[in-house]
């Protein structure tokens, strides 16, 4: 299973990657969100891992633009749970750090345990940058914030590990193929779409309303600026039930009735969590 996703090898995607396909996967690191759409789009990549959101820091939304461009299907979801590190060169002891370097998210969700290290901060592009440098530098007072994969990769120790401020620090990936695959039947499954209305008042409520009087439960909704036409939205949208429901299929052909654009994007089975 050839897989793409963002960054080098040791990113937080790249251990997604391990986690959700095992160790026997193809890794595919690419440089871009577009690029790994684009791998599966095109045939050089089966999967690819793209994250759609963060518990503390919302929707990414530059992927839900990518859901709609291209014609790709959603058949999983991972929800990763983001632990960070501070990783130094071997023997080097955690009161030696004075100046730690990481990808800017990185530092902000390690506030606490910086403030309290009292330590220099330097954002760089990505964790796994900063743990190449660190090991390059051979500097003894300088830290790297990264995952444990990134360790191992750059021959680095981990000096603390789990110092995010907050132990709700998941994001949630979304595994996409060309064609698509339906979730085993007794399964908790979730279906994504998107779709457009007519601006006019109490559009919006009475799509929402065809989930609700059926009992189907929301867990998520976003806009999106449609480039297409200024001034007019897509609606992306979560519910907790496959398309074998049959609740979920009269919902769907009710809004249908009402959407000028729907297109599902996908169902599958919901991730634990």
């Amino acid at each position: 299973m050839r897989v793409a996703f963002l960054g080098p090898p040791g990113s937080n995607s790249d251990d997604a990657a391990v986690a959700y396909f095992g160790t026997a996967l193809d890794p595919l690191p690419c440089d871009s969100f577009a690029a790994c759409f684009a791998a599966v789009a095109e045939g050089a990549a089966d999967r690819a891992l793209v994250p759609i959101e963060n518990a503390l820091a919302g929707s990414i939304h530059q992927n839900y633009d990518l859901l709609l461009r291209h014609v790709l299907h959603i058949i999983g979801e991972h929800n990763f749970y983001v632990r960070h590190n501070l990783l130094a060169p071997p023997g080097v002891p955690v009161s030696a750090i004075r100046r730690v370097v990481s990808h800017p998210q990185a530092l902000e969700q390690c506030d606490r345990y910086l403030t309290a290290l009292g330590v220099e901060r330097e954002p760089v592009a990505a964790t796994t940058l900063a743990a190449r440098q660190v090991r390059d530098s051979g500097a003894r007072e300088v830290a790297a914030i990264a995952g444990t994969r990134a360790a191992v990769l750059y021959g680095l120790a981990v000096l603390a590990a789990g110092i995010e401020d907050s132990a709700e620090n998941f994001t949630r990936f979304l595994v996409l193929a060309r064609a698509p695959e339906t979730p085993p039947a007794g399964v908790p499954a979730k279906t994504s779409l998107v779709f457009t209305l007519e601006n006019v008042p109490g559009s919006l409520f009475a799509a929402l309303g065809v989930f609700a009087r059926r009992g189907l439960n929301l867990s998520k909704i976003e806009s999106r600026p449609w480039r297409e036409r200024r001034w007019e939205y897509l609606f992306y949208l979560d519910f907790t039930a496959g398309l074998d429901a049959p609740a979920a299929r009269d919902a769907l052909q009710e809004l249908e009735s009402m959407a000028p654009l729907l297109r599902v994007l996908g169902s599958y089975r919901q991730a634990p969590g």
